[in-house]
């Protein structure tokens, strides 16, 4: 029988010193929030919704917001490590668990596969034959090879250094911004003279922003190093959720007013940046590209191939995974397999197309962890939990808003999603099998 993780036993196993505040707690949240999406999104924005482009952001955080307070209410029951794989586990058994960490696991392959392809288009943009035709194709594998290579053999102290990507990748978006503020003035703010867009082409911008607007559901994982979760992870995502957002609006009004051909553009900030500051400015915004994506990159295959390992180890995934290179004490069979596959999602996707495909498997994640906020209300509520009010109110709000983001998904991403889970349902049924003592 798999062993259910509970929130007293996250407690009694997990020694964690709890230093993580609200700022610390603060800045998961908008680490996650704020990754290679916003780069690469505002051209399909703009596409999509034209000028109206702006609100779309805003209605994603509406549509995220009862989401984000599921997670608040759930991060408050636990106070060990884990997230959305143990919310899924402890409400509704250890299939549903496994399912919500695979889907979580695939979400963030095709991410590092988008992030690859947005990082092939960034270095093209300045030099062509790397993002074109074979040179795409070299470009990628030497992404995909490197990161999984450094991986493998433990050179990851790069990865400490996050912070410096983070405050570089700040500074270079608020450049942006305030620059063209000053820059162009009114000219930023749109006239919304034009015909508001068909409905379709909304909610297919509101499904492709919501890539930017996911992420967030790493800051819940380490509860187990927080000091008062059950007051500092509601107020952080919250207010990470009101930062992205205002952020996300301003880079739109200025990319769309310093680009008026924004949604053929497959580098839109890049562009908006040298029609703005030159040459010298879509320099300085391709450092801070390259150094925000390839921060996340590092983050991404050092910590995701931990997912298949410890699913392993646990049982629920074949041993395969599990195992650990005799020389460099790496899961190299797990880093192996996530290398290999995010590398064959690069090579086919382009970077919008990835963006919006791993929306749907978050998707699914959610409505699975709100989904468990009234069983584990019932089983966990203490007098320090963050109780929603409205009773199931906000849960099914969110739930709603998943379904009706799932509606604007492409049929492609459908079928596709459905094999994920068809495959991690094999892979389950596999590591059952491999193990006669579960039951």
């Amino acid at each position: 029988m798999i062993q259910e993780y509970t929130s007293s036993t996250a407690e009694q196993e997990e020694k964690l010193p709890r230093k993580l505040g609200l700022w610390g707690i603060w800045l998961l949240v908008i680490n996650g929030f704020i990754g290679a999406g916003i780069f690469g999104l505002p051209s399909g924005a703009a596409r999509l919704a034209g000028e109206y482009s702006v609100w779309i952001y805003l209605i994603c955080a509406v549509l995220m917001l009862p989401v984000i307070l599921c997670f608040a209410e759930l991060g408050s029951y636990f106070r060990g490590t884990g997230g959305p794989v143990r919310y899924g586990t402890e409400a509704f058994g250890s299939f549903i668990g496994f399912q919500g960490g695979w889907l979580y696991y695939v979400a963030r392959m095709i991410s590092f596969s988008a992030n690859s392809v947005l990082l092939v288009d960034s270095i093209g943009y300045f030099y062509a034959p790397a993002g074109e035709g074979i040179g795409r194709l070299v470009s990628l594998a030497l992404i995909c090879g490197g990161l999984t290579l450094v991986n493998i053999i433990g050179s990851v102290e790069s990865i400490r250094s996050l912070a410096v990507f983070t405050v570089f990748k700040f500074s270079v978006l608020i450049f942006l911004v305030f620059g063209g503020l000053a820059l162009l003035g009114s000219e930023v703010y749109p006239s919304f003279a034009s015909p508001v867009p068909p409905i379709d082409d909304l909610g297919e911008a509101a499904l492709l922003l919501i890539y930017a607007f996911v992420g967030f559901e790493g800051a819940v994982v380490p509860a187990g190093e927080a000091k008062r979760p059950e007051r500092d992870m509601p107020a952080a995502l919250l207010l990470g959720l009101g930062s992205v957002v205002v952020l996300y609006m301003f880079i739109q009004l200025v990319a769309q007013a310093a680009v008026p051909s924004l949604g053929s553009s497959s580098a839109p900030l890049l562009d908006a940046s040298e029609a703005l500051f030159g040459n010298t400015g879509a320099i300085i915004l391709m450092i801070g590209v390259v150094t925000s994506v390839t921060g996340n990159l590092f983050s991404t295959m050092f910590s995701t191939p931990r997912l298949t390992y410890a699913l392993s180890i646990q049982g629920s995934l074949p041993a395969w995974f599990g195992n650990v290179h005799s020389r460099f004490l790496t899961p190299h069979n797990s880093i192996l397999f996530f290398g290999f596959f995010a590398f064959i999602g690069a090579a086919v996707g382009s970077f919008t197309a990835l963006a919006a495909m791993t929306v749907l498997s978050r998707l699914l994640l959610f409505i699975i962890s709100c989904a468990a906020v009234p069983v584990l209300r019932k089983k966990l509520t203490v007098k320090k939990s963050f109780i929603l009010k409205g009773g199931y109110l906000i849960p099914g709000l969110g739930i709603l808003a998943c379904i009706w983001l799932m509606f604007q998904v492409t049929f492609t991403s459908i079928w596709l999603t459905t094999l994920f889970i068809v495959i991690g349902t094999g892979l389950y049924l596999m590591g059952n099998r491999q193990d006669p003592s579960k039951e």
